[in-house]
């Protein structure tokens, strides 16, 4: 089975739904056999690298919304986190685009560090407050899961993988999905938002029978079992 998890490393949501999906396999007796790859989203591909402002202002003005309000919406997001232990620091949040840190997942996912890059990018923004725009950040989370800085500094300065992130992004665009997360199961089932665990194992379920081959047996004759033969 395989599961596409399209996604942004700078959406709360993303973080909490890898979190419940990842509550699910654990669960799932399958899971060694489930294949899961993630999927460039920028919720916003004409964000800056550098913002000034602090995540409650970008969201007062994206949405429209008071200060305070902005600041109420995200204690309700990182109450939601706390619930599958992960620890969200807005108040140091930086606002930044993610093209880069995009482009560096296809890199990692050249040499089989994908899922480990993934999980550093996303602990450093949400939890650590760090900036991912910044190339010296991302070389630095990018070798603590065990990258060559060289090779990822070359990464940063050239437009490398661009069009690879522009191809995830089209995909799910002709898919339709217009948010993230997003899970597609099999090219078959998907999911929106960080569902439930419990949305999450049935997904599984429900992929895993309809994809486990199964026998058809097309005529009956004459058979024998361990104790008796249709003489």
């Amino acid at each position: 089975m395989k599961i596409e998890v399209w996604s942004d490393y700078v959406c709360p949501f993303c973080y909490i739904g890898k979190r419940r999906l990842e509550e699910a396999l654990e669960q799932f007796p399958h899971a060694d056999n489930v294949e899961v790859e993630f999927k460039s989203f920028e919720l916003d591909p004409n964000a800056p690298t550098s913002d000034s402002r602090s995540i409650y202002e970008a969201l007062a003005k994206k949405y429209n919304m008071p200060l305070e309000q902005a600041k109420g919406t995200t204690a309700q997001v990182a109450a939601q986190a706390r619930t599958v232990g992960l620890e969200y620091d807005f108040d140091n949040m930086v606002v930044t685009g993610t093209l880069d840190s995009h482009r560096l997942t296809h890199y990692a996912k050249t040499v089989g560090k994908e899922k480990e890059l993934s999980e550093a990018l996303l602990k450093a923004y949400f939890v650590d407050a760090k900036h991912i725009g910044d190339h010296d950040v991302l070389v630095e989370i990018a070798t603590s899961v065990g990258l060559d800085a060289d090779a990822v500094k070359d990464v940063l300065a050239s437009d490398v993988y661009t069009e690879d992130v522009r191809a995830e992004e089209k995909r799910a665009s002709d898919l339709g999905i217009t948010g993230v997360p997003f899970f597609v199961f099999d090219n078959k089932y998907g999911v929106s938002g960080a569902q439930p665990t419990e949305a999450f194992t049935q997904v599984l379920e429900k992929t895993w029978a309809e994809s486990a081959p199964t026998l058809q047996v097309l005529s009956g004759g004459a058979t024998c079992t361990d104790d008796n033969c249709d003489i």
